[in-house]
């Protein structure tokens, strides 16, 4: 075409006024905030997997205003505030900083005559992604509509057009976020001092005209398979069917493979001797697609592909692994938000955007957990460009309540739109259609959907539901590829099934303030660090049981958070404005370099710890006979209780030791080897069960007890517990009623149980278990280096094993 551009570059500016627009004050500013102006928003070409070679932006200012519900469309009006597109109304950099649930956004373009629109090609108005529900007229004609804040969408504005002069597009936009049922991700109108984050409203994607003709490609989908040196490719058109098309793959120059086949159908594209593409060589194929009327081009495009597998396989110790190329390969992932200070949802520029991935891979990453989030094209395409794997979210709707009928309708089929646009990312090998139970309505769809999504997509991971184990989950479907598990601060240690491979999809969260970089002026985190040196070892400390889990576990991936600070959460690697980074980064790619090389599906056996002292009598016990005092004597070994802050009172047998939310037992020894196997007995009676944490027997462990046999005021259940990992009874205790409790940690069978009055009422998967020299304690546990979890009651007969009773054993120490 005449006159074209190429890609990447712009094709002329369309017409919108430069004055009288400010950027708004900025919290915080990154270094890239100072850069934005309505010449240069994101002036890149925003598709890069289908590129044509005329195009122009429509980023920059439009006019802007707020709108209410039914108003008819402000044709031929001049609106009173600008706006630059493509960064949403509540950030800085948008000019606006403020919500609106319903808005106006007007602005006129002139169309280059070398297009020829008027002999028969098209013209598409293309919009990365706005949020949520658009409408889109041209010169007062509506020409398109759209819901969904996350996916792309065009519409052909051609028969609106006038012959010539100024064209006028009005865009109209409803977000009312959180207050509907629509998938918002983290957004909130009102964002908390927590987890959720402030909303990004209207048009926060690339916005962009071009001419088309009659038939064109709208999408390309790119599967490889590596065994057949294939890639399976489908070009989708619009206009006419049976269209030839024509798929040239290149290596540089060079071209490996030409192909003729039809639109809208699967060809089959042969790449003999493919280059693999993986985080250490990233290489890609450049893909050229031609549509063919007989043998006049009606249209071009230009693409790319990366040519690998991810599946699964049996590692050495004969556990279910994730594979990259068939070669086991472990996920080491940041939890990724994708939030900025200054543009919220949107990148400042595209250096910006890329600048996380990078950083990420720099610190040792070979994988990015993209977290209820969509990102623009460009940044898929600087991680297939830098060899960084993506687990893709799928946003979630608010949390709290059930969703209704028609609100899973559309969560379903944004979900589905969401799978089909980023089909052909090489990054992304993998779907995560939940997370926490959050918007999920029951567990028989949850599993319906994740093998609906295998079967949009049978080249990806799927996995059903991130931190299954957690919070608002309705519990495990049993479906898709993964079994994912969350654990503060962790690392998780579950293990993989018969059919799916295990991960640790949420963990670490160990946070630093640093002042005049918060976005509050003050943060949380999961753990607090006092200063940069104490981050780096946690962080170290925690990465290195993250390689134990893979060894003895078999998790196939883990997913640390997170990549940066997110206004209340500073728990970042970088603080929230990209300016500071908190820890010794050299540490942290170390030890990042050796999960990677270490968790290679050999696997490691539990530590033996031998049989174990027969019989039930224990290596230690505590009858709390005495009545009186400040001493309980160990009536079998040589470790005597020390009692402060506790009285007596009548025992199951004989006296026992209340407790009032102060006291405490310190038998001033280690009593249990927490490495390998143990139990623990107490008779137990609660003064109140409410929502606080209560101890019953623990040991202190230097941040945290290694075990709490407890009351779970989270769950108010009996417990058996590791920080992030609890065995619960199902039912609430009863307040003044005395309990017999065991927990039994079997090294072995790499499990935690909860017996209950003789019953085992519960047990979990712990492939590992914390290291401890600690002091065993009766009646408080702790964590984060502090006493805490004191219990409001009293205990009696307390007894320690240096092995794992059997069921038999428990149900007759709980009669005795």
């Amino acid at each position: 075409m005449a006159g074209a551009s190429a890609p990447g570059q712009l094709a002329g500016s369309a017409s919108a006024p430069t004055d009288g627009w400010h950027q708004a004050p900025t919290t915080l500013p990154t270094p890239w905030t100072d850069q934005v102006s309505p010449t240069n928003a994101l002036p890149e070409y925003p598709r890069p997997q289908l590129t044509r070679s005329a195009w122009q932006s429509l980023n920059g200012l439009w006019q802007f205003a707020g709108a209410s519900a039914g108003e008819a469309p402000p044709v031929g009006t001049n609106l009173a505030e600008q706006i630059l597109v493509p960064y949403p109304t509540e950030s800085s950099l948008s000019g606006i900083k403020r919500h609106e649930d319903y808005m106006w956004y007007r602005r006129t373009v002139q169309v280059p005559r070398s297009w020829h629109v008027d002999k028969g090609q098209r013209l598409v108005l293309n919009f990365g992604a706005v949020d949520y529900k658009t409408t889109v007229w041209v010169n007062g004609h509506q020409v398109g509509q759209h819901t969904g804040g996350y996916g792309a969408f065009s519409v052909d504005a051609t028969d609106a057009l006038t012959k010539s002069g100024p064209q006028e597009i009005i865009v109209g936009v409803e977000d009312r976020a959180d207050a509907t049922w629509q998938p918002v991700g983290k957004q909130r109108q009102v964002p908390d001092r927590g987890i959720f984050y402030t909303g990004a409203s209207g048009i926060w994607q690339s916005v962009w005209m071009e001419p088309v003709s009659a038939q064109h490609v709208t999408g390309l989908d790119m599967t490889p398979d590596i065994d057949t040196n294939t890639l399976a490719l489908t070009a989708r058109t619009a206009g006419a069917g049976g269209q030839a098309v024509q798929v040239v793959v290149r290596d540089g120059k060079k071209v490996v493979s030409h192909t003729l086949g039809v639109a809208n159908k699967k060809v089959t594209v042969k790449i003999p001797n493919a280059k693999l593409w993986s985080p250490d060589k990233p290489f890609l194929y450049d893909v050229q697609v031609t549509v063919l009327s007989g043998k006049k081009k009606v249209d071009q495009i230009g693409s790319y592909v990366g040519m690998r597998e991810i599946g699964t396989a049996k590692g050495k110790d004969g556990k279910l692994r994730i594979t990259l190329n068939h070669k086991i390969t472990f996920l080491l992932s940041t939890l990724d938000q994708g939030y900025w200070p200054d543009g919220i949802y949107t990148a400042p520029t595209d250096e910006a955007l890329k600048f996380d991935i990078a950083q990420t891979k720099a610190l040792g990453f070979n994988t990015i957990r993209k977290h209820i989030k969509v990102e623009p094209d460009r940044w898929y395409y600087h991680a297939d460009k830098l060899g960084m794997m993506v687990w893709q979210d799928m946003p979630a709707m608010k949390t709290g309540g059930e969703p209704p009928p028609d609100a899973r309708t559309q969560f379903e089929s944004e979900l589905r739109e969401m799978v089909d646009q980023h089909h052909s990312w090489t990054s992304v090998i993998g779907w995560i259609p939940f997370n926490e139970g959050w918007g999920e309505w029951n567990k028989s769809d949850t599993g319906r959907i994740a093998n609906e999504v295998k079967s949009w997509d049978p080249s990806r991971l799927v996995n059903a539901h991130s931190g299954v184990n957690c919070c608002a989950s309705h519990g495990d479907s049993g479906q898709g590829d993964v079994l994912d598990w969350h654990a503060y601060t962790g690392p998780a240690q579950n293990s993989p099934d018969a059919k799916r491979v295990a991960i640790d999809g949420e963990h670490g969260g160990y946070g630093l303030e640093v002042d005049d970089h918060m976005w509050f002026g003050e943060g949380h985190a999961y753990q607090m660090a006092k200063d940069p040196a104490e981050l780096t070892s946690l962080y170290v400390g925690n990465q290195k049981d993250v390689l134990t889990s893979a060894q003895r576990c078999g998790i196939s991936g883990s997913v640390y958070t997170q990549t940066t600070d997110v206004e209340h959460e500073v728990n970042g690697f970088y603080t929230y404005d990209r300016q500071i980074k908190k820890l010794d980064f050299g540490q942290v790619k170390a030890v990042n370099d050796s999960i990677i090389r270490g968790a290679d599906g050999s696997g490691e056996p539990p530590p033996d710890t031998g049989p174990g002292t027969p019989g039930l009598a224990g290596v230690h016990a505590y009858t709390f006979d005495e009545n009186a005092g400040s001493t309980a004597a160990d009536g079998v070994g040589n470790a005597n209780a020390t009692l402060t802050g506790v009285d007596w009172a009548p025992g199951v047998h004989a006296s026992a030791v209340h407790f009032a939310g102060a006291g405490e037992g310190d038998t001033g020894a280690s009593l249990v080897k927490t490495e390998g196997s143990y139990s623990v007995s107490a008779w137990a009676k609660l003064d109140e069960a409410g929502g606080g944490f209560q101890t019953v027997v623990s040991q202190d462990g230097g941040d945290h007890s290694a075990f709490f046999l407890q009351y779970s005021g989270q769950d108010q259940r009996w417990a058996m517990s590791f920080v992030g990992l609890r065995a619960l009874s199902p039912e609430k205790p009863e307040v003044g009623r005395w309990y017999h409790l065991t927990g039994v940690r079997d090294a072995k069978a790499g499990t935690l149980a909860l017996y209950v009055d003789g019953k085992k009422v519960a047990s979990e998967s712990a492939c590992t278990a914390p290291a401890s020299t600690g002091h065993t304690v009766i009646g408080r546990g702790q964590f984060g280096g502090n006493k805490v979890d004191y219990l409001h009651g009293a205990a009696d007969d307390v007894r320690v094993f240096d092995r794992a009773l059997s069921d038999a054993e428990v149900a007759q120490l709980a009669t005795r």
